[in-house]
């Protein structure tokens, strides 16, 4: 079997590594379990009940070792030591440093980090700016349970979105609230003017940046605002968290799914805080 896009009852259960839920762009978004080849059109089991069962087993996303416990969502202790992508300047790309030669995996850093990198606002538990690859739009704002988004800077490297994102966030939060993100809810944020009215307040920081790195480097954008719709029956009223390495089955019906949580009458599981986790559903 080789990445099939659906499981059907017949062939249940299944079991695999947990890796991040793909999902699609749709109305609403379409989510899938990805159990290693295995993939569970989740979307479509809206209302039913589900069981995730880990089975003990933990491997590393990046080298398939066995290990006792998972680094940096889903890496081995040597991994995590060793890998770029498990750097500190990955949570802070403000202080990529590449250009010093001291880059882990410096071919690594090429592909992922001196890329074109997009500055967004979001509404995910309220206005929040972030930053990711280009090529990671709309994934990056699905994965936070943004319900809009809007593109504003399209800058040259990660670091330099990393350096734009401090500015903002100044006046702006960067973070997610994850509870109340999946308490749902939201208002609507008007995206464009709040773009409008931030970015004046660093047009002497993107000034100084252009000086430095060139005056291609930094674009304004006049993109749409994003909308994106999840698939949720209902929001949970209180949020219990449910947790493998404290109860290895989770089990209820399938409400919702926002962000990388999935929405049980029972309680919400991160399923990517638990990628490389061995996981039999059913």
């Amino acid at each position: 079997m080789s990445n099939r896009t659906d499981i059907p009852l017949a062939d249940l259960p299944v079991t695999g590594t947990l890796i991040k839920m793909p999902a699609q762009l749709a109305a609403p978004i379409n989510y899938q379990l990805a159990l290693g080849e295995h993939r569970v059109n989740l979307t479509a089991r809206l209302g039913q009940p589900i069981t995730l069962t880990h089975t003990g087993n933990i491997y590393c996303n990046a080298c398939s070792r066995k290990t006792n416990k998972s680094y940096a969502q889903g890496h081995c202790f040597p991994c995590m030591r060793s890998l770029a992508r498990c750097d500190m300047c990955i949570m802070k790309p403000e202080t990529c440093h590449y250009f010093a030669g001291t880059c882990r995996e410096p071919e690594w850093g090429e592909q992922h980090c001196m890329v074109e990198h997009i500055v967004y606002l979001a509404n995910t538990s309220g206005l929040k700016v972030g930053i990711t690859r280009h090529t990671q739009v709309p994934t990056r704002w699905i994965d936070q349970g943004a319900t809009q988004a809007l593109p504003i800077l399209r800058v040259a490297t990660r670091q330099l979105s990393g350096l734009v994102e401090v500015a903002l966030a100044e006046m702006v939060a960067d973070k997610t609230n994850w509870r109340t993100m999946l308490k749902g809810g939201e208002a609507d944020i008007d995206l464009k003017t709040e773009a409008a009215r931030l970015l004046p307040e660093i047009q002497q920081k993107i000034d100084d940046l252009l000086l430095s790195y060139g005056e291609k480097s930094i674009t304004v954008l006049d993109e749409s605002i994003v909308e994106l719709v999840y698939p949720v029956l209902e929001y949970p009223s209180k949020i219990v968290s449910h947790n493998f390495d404290k109860n290895p089955v989770v089990s209820g019906v399938l409400q919702g799914i926002k962000g990388q949580y999935l929405m049980l009458d029972t309680g919400v599981i991160n399923l990517r805080k638990f990628t490389g986790y061995e996981v039999t559903f059913n």
